[in-house]
């Protein structure tokens, strides 16, 4: 896989691969020891299979600001240094809003 990888990461560093002909794209893929299956997504641009072979999906990450008190006159309120919120009680939460 790490080949795979490799190669995908040169395709997106160099703007000449990377707006290369699907044959010029063929003979960059030649000299790597890629699985023929990943090189015909590779070549056909099919995102969707080269994620399925690889088995890994899109990543989305969502951030949302705290919200600032409507009512706040310039006055601190008690510290809130000792409150945390693990990753896996939002993930939950944004999972049932969905």
């Amino acid at each position: 896989m790490s080949n795979v990888i490799n190669f995908l990461v040169r395709m997106g560093q160099d703007a000449q691969l990377r707006h290369a002909s699907s044959h010029e794209v063929e003979l960059a893929l030649a000299s790597e020891q890629i699985d023929p299956e990943l090189r015909a997504a590779i070549l056909a641009k099919d995102q969707r299979k080269i994620e399925r072979l690889l088995e890994q999906g899109p990543h989305c990450c969502l951030l949302f600001p705290e919200k600032e008190d409507e009512d706040d006159d310039g006055e601190e309120g008690p510290s809130r240094d000792g409150e945390e919120i693990s990753t896996y009680s939002v993930f939950r939460n944004l999972a049932s809003v969905a």
